[in-house]
């Protein structure tokens, strides 16, 4: 068992970290926080403005203090965004405050969730299923490298999911002692 502060949840875009975060969270009676959401409410604009006023790296510089930000204060269920695990200091952050899940789904299952998404400036051209394949390959050792735990949702409905996930937690995250457990060393 791995007791810490706060669940974080990781993986690519479409995996379900906000929606698994949310049902998470009222399981564990934790605040929840999206982490993309926190920015935008933060900065007073939408992740796609963040992006077109400061391109990528002005917003992954904005994604690194509000995540040092967030996992400084009382415990909660996070969901990041999919490129946090990008910046070592993320990566390294995440591990030492949190009990650190990724929610790991192919590219095939990503284009499904994500048919109707327009919101998400990386995957805005034309050629989504390239893209997508090009930020696994960066992105999935990365994941691996940061989780305590790896959860694949794919084929599950949101509860369902949830209440697997939960499950496995049980057995490796024991809430009460993360709700007051101090940052791992």
């Amino acid at each position: 068992m791995q007791p810490a502060r706060h669940l974080v949840l990781i993986g690519p875009m479409g995996a379900g970290k906000s929606s698994l975060g949310r049902r998470l969270a009222q399981a564990h009676a934790l605040p929840f926080v999206d982490l993309d959401r926190e920015i935008e409410a933060r900065e007073g604009r939408d992740i796609p403005a963040i992006f077109a006023a400061e391109g990528e790296a002005g917003f992954r510089a904005k994604e690194c203090a509000t995540l040092a930000d967030v996992l400084a204060g009382p415990a909660c269920v996070l969901a990041s965004g999919g490129g946090a695990v990008l910046a070592g200091e993320n990566r390294a952050a995440m591990r030492r405050h949190g009990f650190v899940v990724y929610l790991k789904i192919d590219v095939a299952e990503q284009l499904h969730r994500l048919a109707d998404d327009t919101s998400r400036p990386l995957i805005a051209g034309d050629d989504r299923e390239a893209v997508l394949q090009r930020l696994a390959a960066l992105r999935a050792p990365l994941y691996t490298e940061t989780a305590d735990l790896v959860f694949e949702p794919a084929g599950l409905d949101k509860d369902t999911a949830a209440e697997h996930l939960t499950e496995r937690l049980r057995a490796a995250w024991p809430p009460a002692a993360a709700a007051a457990a101090p940052a791992k060393t």
